[in-house]
């Protein structure tokens, strides 16, 4: 009997046979179907991030070319202001103007229409289950598609169209009030910690309103300084009654000593 004759090796299940960790990562091969199909790693979703660095670069070229445009700080006073959303919120901007999705139809403007058109969009996929990827074959999702892109494109250019740029641009302009910050007015202004909701210059904030062209007398803003009014709380000044008085003249000359 020769030596080993007659032997065989039993695999073990639980080592990985070579040949099966070469082929682990290999791809199927698609040649069967030419131009309908591929692998998903890493054919396709190496075509996806391609796609994908372009359109990046593409936007971070425009934002570095054409950073987004600054407006004078928000005054909860102004009740004209005209707010006017992102260019991609412009179609549903639009939306809200017509005469069904706006006053007493807020809601289906605002609700019920965008919850309709994204859900539709949504159900695509379950709605059209044909294996063609032919925009001619499949009628229900390309119609979907077509009409959504559409849609949200006119308003958009009505949106554009009809906003009135001229004024938007005066409404929201950066208008520096000059002030005289050597005057004795504006020592008391800073040590009374009313920067911090007035700004530097008296232009106001989202804390509190702007101190130049008030209309108040030197007795109206002493009074609302001791007593407050609206969001300003009273007692916060605590300088002498010399200090008050100069103060409230301050203001009331728009940011100019009396004297001057």
């Amino acid at each position: 009997m020769h030596r080993g004759k007659g032997m065989k090796f039993v695999g073990d299940s639980r080592v990985v046979a070579p040949e099966y960790r070469k082929k682990q990562n290999i791809p199927k091969d698609y040649s069967e179907y030419p131009g309908k199909t591929e692998a998903f790693w890493p054919n396709f979703l190496l075509k996806e991030w391609m796609v994908g660095a372009v359109f990046l670069m593409g936007y971070l070229c425009l934002t570095v070319a054409h950073p987004a445009p600054l407006e004078r700080m928000a005054d909860p006073t102004d009740a004209g202001y005209i707010p006017l959303p992102d260019w991609y919120f412009l179609f549903l901007y639009q939306l809200l103007k017509y005469q069904f999705a706006a006053g007493d139809y807020t809601v289906i403007g605002a609700v019920v229409m965008p919850g309709l058109a994204f859900g539709a969009l949504m159900l695509a996929p379950w709605l059209d289950t044909g294996k063609e990827r032919r925009p001619m074959k499949r009628p229900i999702a390309t119609g979907i598609m077509l009409l959504a892109v559409i849609a949200t494109i006119f308003l958009t250019w009505e949106s554009v169209d009809q906003h009135d740029w001229e004024a938007a641009a005066q409404q929201g302009a950066i208008v520096e009030h000059e002030i005289d910050e050597d005057a004795n007015g504006y020592a008391i202004y800073s040590t009374q910690s009313c920067i911090g909701c007035h700004g530097n210059q008296l232009e106001g904030g989202s804390a509190g309103y702007a101190l130049v062209e008030t209309g108040l007398t030197a007795e109206e803003i002493k009074d609302i300084i001791v007593n407050g009014r609206g969001a300003m709380p009273g007692g916060t000044f605590t300088g002498t009654e010399e200090e008050l008085e100069t103060l409230a003249k301050y203001i009331e000359n728009d940011g100019f000593d009396p004297e001057e």
